[in-house]
């Protein structure tokens, strides 16, 4: 029986194994790979679910103080609105940040469930992997436990990536960035930054000014 053949059947967890193989799979407590893809997509829809919550709580907050920037614009009072400004640019920045993030997550979850029905593995998880990898690192300093969650399903992806490669000859990516993986972080990025300038408005030219005297000093 050929590798490809073989691993087309672990894919499916159909595979027959000997007494020995079915010890060691037992003891490894390995599932069938379409399984783990399940979990791997479960995993990242429920961190997609929670970056949404976290989302509106930053959005509410961000409405309120951008009412009281506006507030201290109408009152003239220049010290007030470039301190409520200062802190609605900081929480815009954040947004960008957790919504970029949202955007390349939903990207990766899509490609799962298109492996989920080809089982291409080896060639569309790579990709992946590194989009997590990089997603990771940036979610943990602003959510430290999503960024444990993005870890788990980086390893699990990996092991994916280094299974079908034993497989099927091609190369495990461990993590790396490939030119598909920055492509799918750049079209993220460039889509949060449109979604952000049509949930948010401007804020006031006068708060704006106090807000750069304030950076200055």
């Amino acid at each position: 029986m050929s590798k490809l053949s073989s691993f087309n059947k672990i894919w499916a967890g159909e595979q027959k194994q000997s007494f020995m193989d079915s010890l060691k799979e037992a003891l490894r407590g390995k599932e069938p790979i379409r399984y783990r893809i399940a979990v791997a997509l479960y995993k990242l829809k429920s961190t997609i679910n929670r970056l949404e919550v976290f989302l509106n709580k930053l959005e509410a907050r961000d409405k309120m103080l951008f009412e009281r920037v506006v507030e201290a614009h109408i009152a003239k009072d220049r010290a007030r609105a470039a301190m409520y400004a200062t802190e609605v640019a900081e929480i815009r920045k954040m947004v960008k940040t957790i919504l970029s993030t949202q955007i390349a997550l939903e990207q990766v979850a899509i490609r799962l469930e298109t492996i989920q029905v080809f089982g291409d593995v080896a060639g569309a998880v790579i990709p992946v992997v590194g989009v997590v990898r990089q997603l990771r690192n940036v979610i943990k300093g602003i959510m430290p436990e999503l960024g444990l969650e993005l870890a788990e399903v980086e390893e699990l992806l990996n092991g994916l990536v280094i299974e079908a490669g034993e497989f099927t000859g091609s190369p495990a990516g461990h993590g790396v960035v490939t030119g598909e993986a920055k492509r799918i972080l750049e079209e993220a990025a460039i889509v949060a930054e449109q979604r952000m300038k049509e949930k948010f408005p401007d804020l006031p030219v006068f708060a704006k000014a106090g807000e750069a005297e304030g950076t200055k000093s």
